[in-house]
């Protein structure tokens, strides 16, 4: 009681700390992980008409989507843009109660099962109940994740079967009237021939026309849809790239030089044989060994396939010699002629084929193993050395069933992409030759039919080593970003770019979603860092980037979603400005009202332009000017224009003849053809402008980065 009683006497007390309390417990659920100052969790990719789209079921999309010919931010954008269509559709459904009935979900279920035996019944037809039984066992099945998968697939059915019914109830509003099919057939049968003098914009000067701020913010704000923009940054880099050194291509080159000679190696004074001297059983192993390129091809080349940079050189070269180091590209090499002969450019040549299990394209049937396939071919060779009329005869035995078509004949050029060993034989022996040769597709029986006239081949060796920089450059080069990105701390940016020799790259309207620099690539973690919270104009961030590179980058603006800011608008704000103004000059310096006379007023020409159509407003000589073939059109036979303001300059036209569009008895294929075009362009127009009127507020950039 007597605690009790002090409570009552400390009531004030009491209602504080209860106060306090319940503030401290607010401001838990504020600061929390869970909550935003908004009230929306950052667990919220995006809400759509009021409808959350979760980081969870969004994430597990983008990972279900993941393919190497894409970017985690591309894969991303197309989850994004699929889930807001998905519901922006759904409230449309919604609100029009639409709604698929069991009976349209086997419809929409029937095409893509029907020919599957375990939903035909003994006539082999559909059956309805042969699926719900297959639903059933699913449902009862131990494996939930295989009934889940039914359901999705289900719910995608269903999704798609809604929207074509949706699609169908627009299209049905979109027919074309015969009024409308009429003035279709006007718009392009109706002609004008006009005569017309064109004062161009081009004609005055762009720099005698001053535009101030001002003018430029009255136009951005005469034109505010043009120039709403998202949140975005400004930035300004420079780049240090990578780049191997004068010296390190010397070394580069004398690691080379070194290879040429013979090597004494170990306590004993093993002898390594240099590339000048390896006999060419070995130069395989030794460029495998040396060589940071391809490897050793072991084929001849023509003259007309070997490299320019050593054709010339290599094919003078007594077989063993040796060309370089030279530079090749990104590449120091050195080419040995490993041997010269004379060969066929494209040869012909009948085979059989005899596979064994395992190899390339080799049917499920084939069971012999790789010794049976040789015992096999072997026989046959015998029997065909013996009488080669009996070549024809045994293609039974072949699998090349193309090949078989012919005889067996195949006739090719010695860079065909045929298996090595085949062209080898067929190229490098004499016609009449036969044998039996083994590829990846099993033992080949092949016989040389013909060979085309022969001419000089060269089989060369080349030891590569790609010119990159050493580690000493490498070093520098950090060095040198590190101390630009110190400088800037007490210098502007520009200023140590001009003392560095470094060109200094603009990028402006760079946005939250954004993932290329050009000029860099794919750089998420840079757009990134721009958006980062407490960012501010002038921050500057080094980079390393592909390939070894830096780059240095500062944070040069940061444009609020609205409108552009004047800098950015500027770009198209300032020509539409001065040929406002250049058209208003030319106005009031005219005062001429015949065609002739305005012509030489202004030093232009009279142009003639005839069967000018509404459909296609473009007249000959003056480009694309609908306003100005409006004003044709608004004109009587043999009247003239007062000046008119086109899209190109400041025009007077005459109408010399007017030809009215044929009269038709009926307009129905002008109507039926605007009918489909409408109709054909509902799909794509419905969705974007269900999307432009919906309620979406995107959280990616703060979600899922």
């Amino acid at each position: 009681m007597a605690i009790l009683n002090k409570i009552r006497q400390k009531t004030f007390v009491l209602i504080l700390v209860i106060a306090l309390a319940l503030f401290a417990f607010i401001l838990s659920g504020v600061f929390s992980s869970d909550v935003s100052f908004t009230g929306k969790s950052p667990n919220v990719v995006a809400t759509v008409n009021g409808k959350d789209i979760s980081r969870e079921a969004f994430l597990a999309q983008v990972e279900a989507r993941k393919n190497p010919n894409a970017t985690s931010t591309q894969i991303m954008n197309q989850v994004y843009n699929a889930e807001v269509n998905r519901m922006v559709m759904e409230t449309e459904f919604d609100a029009l109660g639409l709604s698929i009935s069991r009976e349209q979900m086997i419809e929409l279920l029937k095409p893509s099962l029907q020919n599957s035996p375990e939903f035909q019944n003994e006539a082999g037809l559909f059956d309805e109940a042969k699926l719900n039984t297959y639903i059933a066992n699913l449902k009862d099945s131990p494996n939930k994740a295989a009934y889940q998968q039914w359901i999705n697939y289900e719910t995608s059915v269903s999704a798609r079967g809604l929207q074509d019914t949706y699609m169908n109830l627009v299209k049905a509003g979109t027919t074309a009237t015969l009024t409308e099919g009429k003035l279709e057939h006007e718009l392009e049968g109706d002609k004008v021939n006009i005569k017309y003098v064109q004062i161009p914009f081009a004609s005055i000067a762009d720099t005698t026309i001053n535009v101030s701020e001002s003018e430029i913010t009255a136009y951005i704000n005469k034109n505010k849809k043009k120039y709403e923009v998202e949140d975005s940054r400004n930035i300004q880099y420079v780049k240090f790239e990578e780049v191997a050194s004068v010296e390190d291509e010397n070394d580069i080159k004398a690691t080379l030089t070194k290879l040429l000679k013979d090597a004494y190696v170990g306590a004993d004074s093993t002898v390594v044989k240099g590339f000048n001297t390896v006999n060419k059983d070995a130069v395989a192993e030794y460029v495998s060994i040396n060589s940071e390129g391809f490897g050793y091809q072991d084929r001849f080349n023509f003259p007309n396939t070997i490299p320019a940079v050593i054709k010339d050189t290599i094919t003078k070269l007594e077989v063993g010699g040796v060309y370089g180091p030279y530079k090749d590209g990104t590449s120091f090499k050195m080419s040995k002629l490993v041997d010269v002969t004379k060969l066929s450019d494209s040869v012909k040549v009948r085979h059989i084929l005899v596979p064994f299990t395992g190899a390339t394209n080799a049917a499920q049937d084939v069971k012999k193993n790789d010794a049976d396939a040789k015992t096999f071919a072997d026989s046959l060779l015998t029997v065909i050395k013996t009488r080669k009329a009996k070549f024809t005869d045994l293609l039974e035995f072949s699998s090349d069933k193309v090949a078989n078509k012919d005889n067996g004949e195949i006739e090719f050029g010695y860079n065909s992409p045929l298996a090595e060993e085949f062209k080898k034989f067929s190229f490098e022996n004499k016609t009449g030759d036969l044998d039996v040769v083994k590829t990846s597709f099993g033992y080949h029986i092949i016989e040389i039919l013909s060979q085309k006239e022969k001419s000089p081949a060269y089989k060369i060796a080349t030891i590569e080593k790609k010119i990159v920089a050493s580690l000493d450059t490498e070093d520098k080069l950090f060095r040198e970003a590190s101390n630009f990105e110190l400088a800037t701390a007490k210098k502007e940016f520009q200023e140590v770019a001009k003392e560095t020799n470094k060109t200094v790259n603009p990028v402006n309207t760079i946005k939250a979603l954004d993932e290329n620099i050009p000029g860099v690539g794919n750089q998420r973690e840079i757009v990134r860092w721009t958006f980062d919270e407490g960012r501010e104009i002038g921050d500057v961030k080094r980079f390393s980037v592909a390939g070894g590179d830096y780059v240095i980058v500062q944070v040069t603006a940061k444009n609020e979603a609205g409108l552009m800011n004047i800098t950015d608008a500027s770009v198209t704000a300032l020509p539409e400005i001065r040929k406002e103004k250049k058209a208003k000059l030319i106005k009031d310096r005219i005062s001429a009202t015949t065609l002739e006379d305005v012509a030489a007023a202004e030093n232009q020409t009279v142009k003639s332009a005839s069967a000018i159509n509404m459909k296609n407003p473009t007249i000959a000589g003056a480009g694309r000017e609908p306003l100005v073939v409006g004003t044709a059109f608004g004109l009587e036979e043999g009247a003239t224009s007062k000046l008119v303001t086109g899209d190109n300059g400041v025009y007077m036209i005459q109408v010399t003849k007017k030809t009215p569009a044929v009269a038709l008895d009926n307009y129905l294929s002008f109507a039926n053809r605007l009918a489909t075009e409408k109709s054909n362009a509902v799909t794509s127009r419905v969705v974007k402008a269900l999307t432009d009127a919906a309620d979406i507020e995107d959280n990616r950039a703060k979600t899922v980065q």
